[in-house]
């Protein structure tokens, strides 16, 4: 291409077709570049839109026991979070409480402290298990390590 003066560059741009675009304004002197300006941002957005579809978006599932849990619920419900980690997102094992239940708290870490020993080769636990108003909450975010 070569280096021209502002005017120049211009009437150079207009006899090609093509805009005169300031690639970086700070450098000194300010750079520009010919170029089709409409061409490089509809291939600027292309490129943009393929890196968000090649993104993969995390869900937080969700479930869900009671502290008075039967121990076969409790492995149906691991099993069901065991799914969900090994297709790559993150489960939320919340534990509801209703009534005096509350005063018991810590059957729920012990029950949390179980699903997550059970789900120890699939997971990492994200948060410990915090109450949070009438439920007691804990995040199991799946491990890098092969299931």
């Amino acid at each position: 291409m070569g280096i021209y003066p502002t005017r120049e560059a211009l009437r150079v741009a207009e006899e090609r077709g093509l805009d005169l675009v300031e690639v970086a304004p700070n450098a000194n002197p300010p750079v520009c570049r010919i170029m089709d300006y409409g061409k490089y941002m509809y291939e600027r957005q292309r490129r943009e839109r393929e890196a968000r579809k090649a993104q993969k978006q995390t869900e937080v599932k969700e479930i869900r026991l009671r502290p008075k849990i039967a121990d076969h619920d409790i492995m149906i419900k691991t099993r069901q979070a065991r799914g969900f980690l090994s297709e790559g997102n993150k489960v939320r094992v919340r534990v509801r409480f209703r009534g005096r239940e509350i005063t018991h708290r810590d059957i729920a870490v012990e029950l949390l402290d179980r699903v997550a020993e059970e789900l120890s080769d699939v997971s990492v636990v994200e948060q410990k298990p915090a109450m949070e108003g009438a439920t007691m909450l804990m995040i199991l975010a799946p491990s890098d390590k092969p299931a």
